[in-house]
């Protein structure tokens, strides 16, 4: 019997070099009926229109441009999402680490993508910051469709950087955002940690929603190696040779003294954290982000 392929598995999604096929393949094939659109409201400022969808009220109906085309539009206003998100991506040189499957980037940019196809399917508006040691690509929050594209040609150009320092686009991000948002943060958080939760319990302070994924390769939670080895630090460069055997024991008691101090410093302040690992599936990820979403409502 031929075994059924699993899209979601990271490694079959690495597979698809379309990024908007891939992101189709994560929001549609594991959570579609699973998220109902809140109810909108339409401010009194005019912005776009946006094709008609079964469920809109027709009172908003441009019945002048219908009458031109023999196509339904809806007049879209500025005020129209109740969701605003921009999600925060870490393309770091550490980033760009694999053990083998997919690498930390790789899966980060799938998500971000899979998070911004379904945002956008919700019809709430999304944008996206990606980062190393200096924002490299800001993209504010729109809820049009071509946006959408946009967001996903910049994912699919996204390169590894240099260092890492995530804390000076989240605090352009709070000094410029005019309204609450969600702010999602995709990162594998090797930088000063302290001051990165720092920075986004600030976001949180400010009645912002705030989620950190905290992307990790399965070798560095599990650390498998046996074999006298090389390590090097992928942003400066140091190495250090070492008996995996010896140092195993202290790796494992600070990685985990590292994870649950970013998992309790996060969530004392009511940011949501949640830990991946790239070997696993992005369901668990987007899972999460509707868990989130929903306490939104």
């Amino acid at each position: 019997m031929t075994e059924t392929l699993n899209f979601l598995d990271p490694k079959v999604l690495a597979s698809l070099h379309n990024l908007e096929l891939r992101a189709r393949v994560v929001v549609e094939g594991f959570l579609s009926g699973l998220h109902k659109s809140p109810h909108r409201g339409f401010s009194v400022e005019f912005n776009d229109y946006r094709h008609y969808q079964r469920g809109d009220d027709m009172r908003h109906v441009d019945w002048k441009l219908y009458a031109r085309s023999e196509k339904l539009y809806i007049k879209q206003y500025e005020d129209e999402t109740n969701v605003r998100c921009v999600i925060v991506l870490d393309t770091s040189a550490s980033m760009s680490y694999t053990s083998g499957g997919i690498s930390k980037l790789d899966y980060g940019i799938t998500l971000a993508s899979s998070l911004a196809y379904f945002i956008m399917r919700q019809r709430d508006a999304v944008g996206l910051i990606t980062f190393d040691d200096q924002i490299r690509d800001y993209i504010p929050a729109k809820c049009r469709q071509p946006h959408l594209m946009r967001i996903l040609r910049t994912l699919a150009h996204v390169e590894a950087g240099e260092k890492t320092d995530a804390v000076k686009p989240l605090t352009d991000l709070a000094a410029s955002l005019r309204k609450k948002s969600m702010v999602v943060l995709i990162t594998d958080m090797l930088d000063d940690e302290t001051r990165v939760i720092n920075t986004l319990q600030n976001l949180r302070g400010m009645g912002n929603d705030v989620i950190a994924f905290h992307v990790m390769d399965d070798a560095e939670l599990n650390f498998p190696f046996n074999e006298a080895s090389e390590f090097i630090d992928m942003e400066n460069n140091e190495s250090y040779i070492t008996s995996p055997a010896a140092i195993h024991k202290s790796y494992m008691e600070n990685l985990n003294e590292f994870l649950e101090f970013c998992k309790k410093k996060c969530q004392s302040s009511g940011v949501d954290y949640c830990l991946l690992n790239t070997a696993e599936p992005l369901d668990e990820a987007l899972s999460s982000y509707m868990t989130k979403r929903s306490k939104s409502f």
